[in-house]
Parts: structure tokens; sequence; C-alpha cells
């Protein structure tokens, strides 16, 4: 025994001594499982895969498939034009999707066994996004036009006019004129219906509305009922959606051309509508509280037939997403954020009985099976990006199917997350993350980076997040601590709640009060040698604590909220800050100045914390002036400080040298002020 024992310690250290920290290299080398589609016969999973090439900074994606019998996996496109939206004819006898290799993003389809894809669609816009009817003799398409051409063709001829006039002037007349990273151009997205040689082009969402809606929509917001004979989507049809969040889910017939609104009186978040496969039922999901984008979602169950509306979640305390049948239309299969997991849950139609079916690492793009007994999902955590497995229902087993960065992840060192568990300043229990650096040694000590989460209603999950991706934070020997503080999502509505109007009280307190106790109770955190880094509300904490404390060696901020009043005006999503701040600032103003860093950016020379300002001029949520104004009051008052402008980027950092140039820009920042 004691020789087997020397020949297992003598391999595992081989195999660990032959592993190293991962690089900014390795994460954007690693492939992308994106959106991938069951076939009707259950026997193939589409999916698409992007690939990014650090040095000619490219990105590609194409569709493959994997067997859902023994993970043979097939790449279907081999192209380096966009290949993606992967959609099964119902009768499974081809795969489409929709590619822009011949300059225009259109509907392409191609036979399982390989060969050349064929184009289907010739629309003179691109298709943004498609489905088929049941019957396969229709699709449904959404293209972002201009909502009083008559045609497709009209749109696209006053696209043409512009884009080759010399004025680049826009003229303007509402709300909202721009979202997340565009320009509107007053353009809508509409819905289409046509047959599948691409006659009879028929636009069903007519007017100055979007549907699919303009933002806090579904994973899909249009789909056809079972028998082909009605179209279930969702719009916002108030007149200012910049202060709105009124989605709603409206039917209409294909039959006699009529539309009905099924959600109202309802003046919140509708949104996903899915029918049961049976089409007796169609349920969505929805929330209760006007003007507030992360409330409670319920999933309602609208009888088709009876016309009447039954929560099927009023007592299930979670956020379900990404909602599917069962194939006899008696289950529901959901989604939902769980203490720092995104789990798996069942639930009973009947009896409204919910039961959590797989609770480990972060689980999504949900798929049924044909019969009852799989479910097929991706899966992904700290220490590996999504891969597609297989759940068999019967027995809780599940399978990965598909091992798309398995040789490359062979190669690094990963630790998984653990979870620790403290009392805040209230006494009120806090969970969190702390993810230890490779080859890490008991016995010695360590410097922290305390990372804080978006949103602020967001949280913290095992899972490999490409930008803030917590294991590249841990490589070059941090001990990462994330925590979930008030506001986060997967602890219940209560305490999603507690951050609005509070943006830097209880949630700054929590922070802190996690700090003290890592701190107090792990050996090897070295207390003195803390940094801390955060986006969007991250981004605003890091501001925060800027102007509260001198606890920390450095900090980095990305896209992080400064002056309250400023980010009102210049921001796309008006109901955000009305909600989080009681209202606007011309009328109440009070919220806005006392949680604005700005307020006491006096302190900066106080405290006097070296700090990292990075931002994305295409940012609209919030607006690049935020990191100027931040910047400027740091460098007036001579606090150490450092501005990395991206004119190419957004709220994220999303091309592969400009990340490599971020990440470079945190560690070398961090290492100059940490010692």
């Amino acid at each position: 025994m004691k020789k087997i024992l020397y020949i297992l310690f003598i391999f595992t250290g081989f195999l660990y001594a032959n592993q190293r920290a991962m690089t900014v290299e390795d994460m954007w080398a690693m492939k992308r499982i994106g959106q991938a589609v069951l076939s009707p016969d259950g026997e193939w999973v589409a999916f698409e895969m992007t690939e990014y090439k650090m040095d000619d900074n490219s990105r590609n994606t194409d569709i493959w498939m994997v067997s859902t019998k023994d993970g043979t996996v097939r790449q279907m496109t081999v192209n380096s034009a966009y290949d993606g939206t992967p959609r099964w004819k119902p009768d499974g006898s081809e795969l489409s999707f929709i590619s822009d290799r011949n300059g225009s993003a259109q509907i392409f389809s191609m036979p399982l066994n390989g060969g050349e894809a064929c184009q289907l669609s010739f629309f003179p816009v691109d298709v943004d996004n498609f489905i088929w009817s049941p019957d396969g003799k229709q699709w449904a398409f959404a293209a972002t036009v201009f909502a009083d051409a008559p045609s497709l063709e009209a749109s696209a001829a006053r696209d043409r006019e512009k884009q080759e006039s010399l004025v680049k002037a826009r003229v303007i007349d509402r709300l909202m004129f721009r979202q997340w990273n565009r320009w509107t151009n007053g353009k809508y997205s509409h819905i289409y219906v046509s047959d599948v040689q691409g006659n009879n082009v028929r636009d069903v969402t007519p007017g100055e509305y979007d549907a699919p809606p303009l933002d806090l929509g579904g994973d899909q917001d249009f789909m056809f009922s079972p028998d082909g004979k009605e179209l279930a989507f969702v719009s916002n049809h108030d007149s200012m959606i910049a202060i709105s969040t009124n989605n709603d889910v409206f039917l209409y017939s294909l039959n006699n051309q009529q539309t009905t609104c099924i959600t109202v009186p309802n003046k919140s978040v509708d949104n996903q509508p899915v029918y049961s496969p049976d089409g007796r039922f169609l349920v969505y999901n929805a929330m209760k509280r006007p003007g507030f984008e992360s409330d409670q979602n319920e999933i309602i169950l609208f009888d088709r037939k009876a016309g009447e509306k039954t929560s099927l979640t009023e007592n299930f305390d979670r956020n379900p997403q990404q909602v599917i049948w069962s194939p006899d239309s008696k289950k529901l299969y959901f989604c939902a954020e769980n203490r720092g997991r995104k789990s798996l849950y069942e639930l009973e139609v009947k009896s409204k009985t919910t039961k959590e079916i797989l609770f480990q690492h972060s689980n999504s793009n949900l798929m049924m099976g044909p019969n009852k007994n799989c479910l097929y999902f991706k899966q992904q955590s700290v220490s590996a990006p999504n891969e597609i497995y297989k759940l068999d229902l019967s027995t809780g087993k599940y399978t990965q199917l598909t091992f798309i960065n398995q040789s490359l992840l062979k190669e690094l060192a990963f630790n998984n997350v653990e979870d620790f568990e403290y009392k805040s300043f209230d006494n009120q229990m806090v969970h969190g993350f702390m993810l230890k650096p490779p080859f890490f040694d008991k016995n010695k000590k360590y410097p922290v980076v305390l990372l804080i989460h978006g949103g602020p209603q967001n949280m913290w999950c095992d899972n490999f997040h490409f930008r803030w991706n917590a294991s590249m934070f841990a490589s070059p020997g941090y001990v990462v601590v994330m925590i979930n503080i008030r506001g986060s999502k997967g602890y219940g509505q209560e305490w999603c709640d507690a951050v609005s109007k509070d943006w830097g009280g209880g949630p700054y307190k929590d922070l802190m009060s996690g700090l003290d106790y890592v701190c107090q109770n792990f050996s090897f955190i070295e207390g003195k040698k803390i940094v801390a880094a955060g986006a969007s509300y991250g981004g605003f904490m890091i501001n925060w604590i800027a102007t509260h404390t001198d606890r920390f060696k450095a900090l980095a901020c990305h896209a992080g909220v400064y002056d309250q009043v400023s980010m009102y005006g210049s921001t796309e999503e008006l109901w955000f800050p009305e909600w989080e701040f009681d209202g606007n600032p011309y009328e109440n103003p009070d919220l806005y100045r006392k949680w604005s860093p700005s307020t006491y950016a006096a302190n900066l020379k106080k405290y006097n914390v070296p700090t990292l300002v990075t931002h994305g001029q295409n940012d609209f949520r919030v607006p690049v002036s935020q990191a100027f104004q931040f910047f400027t009051a740091l460098q007036r008052q001579n606090v150490p400080s450092r501005l990395v402008y991206f004119p190419d980027e957004y709220h994220f950092v999303t091309k592969p040298q400009n990340a490599q140039l971020w990440w470079n820009e945190i560690f070398n920042w961090f290492e100059k002020w940490i010692n």
C-alpha cells in the first residue's frame, strides 16, 4: 500500500509540475460555445463555436454538431464570415443558420452529411433572428427597419441613401435614441412572416415599436404555436420606452391578422412566451413592479382556451429563466441563480411543485429531448468554459458531451472556488467565494484581489467569465475574494432589493465586513496587501471606495459611475436610475447626490489610493464622460492615477488585443503599488 501511495504521489507531482498558470493569451485561445439547439429526433446538438485570433485581432463563428449518443463532434461550416443562430428544420432534414458570407446576414441551410451551404433567403435587409413554422413552410424573422417604410426594399433604399450622403448628422425626436452600444437611427426591430421562398412577406408588428423589444427581453421573444396558426411575440408599446419596463406578450393570428395583448394590465416586464407542446397553454415570465428591471420573475401559465392566467412560482424565491416544457406538457424546466450557482429546476404544472435537480456550477441553454427522460444544457465553472452536457432525469446522472478546450485546459493549473459565509455589520449572513492561486501553498502569505460585481442586481457565480475571469485574476499569485453583497441575485428578492436607494451604504459595509472576516480567518492572507477591481456598479463601488477609505493598496475601475446626476443625463435606460434613486434628479436630487462619489471627491487626496481608470467610447450605458470626470478629479488632487481609453470598445472590452492590453494594465498597476 505504501508503494502504491508513493507512486501516486510521484505521478501527481509530475502532472502538477507540467502545468502552468493561465495567461491572457491562453484565455483568448479558448473556444467559446454559443447558442445550442437540439435536433427534432434528439440525436444531435448543433451549436455555435467562436474562435479568436490574437495575432490579427479577429473572431470567427461557425456551426458545429455533437452526437447525443457518443459525443462525436462534427464541424458543419468552415467560413471566415459569421455562421451562427442554428435552427433545425422541423422535420430534422436540414440545419439552417444565419450567415453574412455574401455581404448580408441571410438564412442558409445545409444537409446533415455535410457539403456546401445553400442560401435560402435574399431579403434586402439583414436577418437578425429567425424561426421555422411547425410545418416547415414559413419563417418568422426579425429585421431592423424604418417603421414608416412601406416595404423591406424601401427601408433598404433609405439605408443606402443615408450611407451615401456626405451629411452624417442625426436628427432626433424622441428617447431612446441610442441603446447599449449602438445608435437606433430612427429604426425599429420588426417581426416578419414569409414563405420559405422569401415571398409573401408580411410585417406582423407594424408601427414605431420594437419587437422583439429593445431591452429586457427573454432568450427567445417570438414563437409559433404548435399548430402554426398563431405567433406570440414581445414588445413595449409605451410612448417613452426610456422610462418604461412595460414589455408585453402579444398573440398574432396568422389567419385573421389580428393582434391581442394577453398581459394587460401588468405594466412591468413580461417576456419569453413558450407554448406547451399540446398547444393548450402558454407560459411566460412576468414581474410585478413597473420600472424595476430586477424584480422577481414569476412563471405565468396562460390557458389559451379559458383565457385565464395563473402564477406557477408565486412561492418560489428565485428568478426563473430559460423556461422549457416537457414533451407531455406536464412539467417545466428552467434555470435560476442560486447562491453563486445557476441551478436547474423542475416544475410540475398541476401541483406547482418546484424542485432543484442540479446545483453544481453554472447551467444554461436548456434543451428537452423528444422523450421526457433527457435534458441537454451548457455548463461552465471557474475552471472551465461552457461545454454541452446531458442529464438523465430518471437517474440524476449527468454526462459531459463536448470537450472543446480539453487539451489546453490540461496544461493549466486551476483551483475550484470555495464558499464562505460571515455575519455582516447588521448580523445578516453574507455568502462569498474565495479562489486560491495556482500552486497554492498554505504556509505562504498571499495578497488579495477583491472583485466587485456589476448590476448591482447581479451575482458572482461559479462560471468562466471571459471579461472578469476569477482564475485569470488569481493567476499572478493572488487570492481572489468575491462577495455577493446585498443587491445580489440568487439569495431571494429581499436581498436583491436591499441595494436600491442605498448604493454606497449596506453593500459597502458588506464588503468591508467580508474583508475583515477573510483576513481574520485565513492565515495565508496578507491583510495589508489588498487591491480591488470592479466594473459598472462594481466600478461605482471602486470610486466610492476611493473616496471613503485608504484600506487598499490600489484600485481598478472599469466603466464605473462617478457622478449620478450627469450619468442620468447621458445614459439611455432612465427607468434604472429613477428606480434606484427614487425619481429623477430634477425633482428629487437628494439620493443622486448622496450616492455620487463625486460628492466626496475632496476625500480622494485624503485617502490617496492609486487608481486605474478604464473605459470604452461606445459605452452608452455608463457614458465615457464618467471616467473622464473621475480621472480629472484624481489628477487634480495629485492622486497616483492612470486612464486607459478604448475608442473602439463599449461597456465591455471585446477585442483580443484590447483585452490583452487591459489585463496587462490591471496586473502592472497592482504589482506596482502592492509591494
